[in-house]
């Protein structure tokens, strides 16, 4: 095909192309390129996060001993922060409140630091993946990797800093009467069960303080009003028994009084079954499987969002 210039001359133009008519999104996918930063399949993207294991492990712990790194007593304020925290409950709570009606004193404090450690563990996992993106948004923009890593590496953070801080749970425990059973096996699963739960609400709480970085500031009170109706610092039966008995099984039934139950079940002698909702393993297992299962398909719909303006 030819056509007549301006000066008479004769120019020859090109051959019309196959690809004339097809869209930019049907022209990359005939040449088989891919939008940069694209969400992967929910299947490659879990092989994605599993391939940076090591990372992720790595990540936490660095976190973990940079976390009082400027403090003289350093790591010891892992155990000596909710040590003071149940401290404070028992001085108020305790004495003043009487919040230990129906309990000896010898079950009244291993009751109260173990829920003060163990809704510390979710607490602090709730509060780190608040800003698991938002705080390392330059990392996020520097590196292409899962963005779960951040995540899933804070909520590993906080459980290597709960296996440190058990060891004064177990000299507590033991000093007011209640020794090592064969029940205290049973903190093996809990530990398991709340990490996957608390792993879940970490990715949760990431995708949701990505986008409103200002939820840090409201969650501190969100997470006081969850830990006053999950019974930290006393029993939710006990204290409810002149309410109707479906408020004492609503609140006994959210997750975090159900991790901490069963820790205490687990760890003092005097705190029976007799404590525990009902089926409590199975509420425990469907927590754990609904919110970690559902909080990373829920973090994964926006993977290709994060880090974007």
């Amino acid at each position: 095909m030819s056509e007549t210039t301006h000066d008479g001359g004769v120019a020859v133009s090109a051959p019309p192309s196959p690809d004339d008519g097809l869209s930019p999104a049907a022209l990359a996918a005939k040449h088989g390129l891919s939008v940069s930063g694209a969400r992967p399949g929910l299947v490659a993207y879990v092989r994605q996060l599993w391939g940076r294991r090591h990372f992720i492990l790595a990540f936490s712990q660095a976190k973990l001993t940079a976390q009082y790194s400027q403090a003289k007593l350093g790591q010891l304020w892992q155990v000596v922060t909710p040590l003071l925290n149940a401290l404070v409950y028992f001085l108020i709570f305790g004495l003043i409140l009487n919040a230990d009606r129906g309990m000896d004193r010898e079950v009244y404090i291993p009751f109260l630091v173990t829920g003060v450690f163990v809704f510390t563990f979710t607490q602090s996992s709730v509060m780190a993946g608040v800003r698991a993106i938002s705080g390392n948004i330059g990392l996020v923009r520097a590196l292409h990797f899962p963005r779960a890593s951040l995540p899933v590496s804070f909520a590993l953070q906080q459980l290597q800093q709960l296996l440190f801080s058990m060891l004064v749970v177990f000299v507590v425990v033991v000093a007011c009467g209640s020794y090592p059973t064969l029940s205290w096996v049973l903190i093996v699963p809990v530990l398991v069960l709340q990490f996957f739960f608390n792993t879940g609400l970490a990715l949760v709480m990431a995708r949701l303080g990505a986008k409103t970085p200002d939820l840090a500031q409201l969650m501190p009170f969100v997470m006081r009003t969850w830990m006053y109706a999950s019974g930290v610092m006393f029993s939710l039966p006990v204290m409810l028994e002149d309410q109707p008995a479906w408020i004492a099984d609503v609140l006994q039934w959210n997750p975090a009084a159900v991790y901490m139950d069963l820790m205490r079940f687990a760890l003092i002698d005097d705190y029976g079954s007799a404590y525990l909702p009902a089926h409590v393993w199975a509420v425990a297992l469907g927590w754990a499987v609904l919110v970690a299962v559902g909080g990373f398909v829920y973090f994964w719909k926006a993977e290709e969002r994060y880090g974007r303006g």
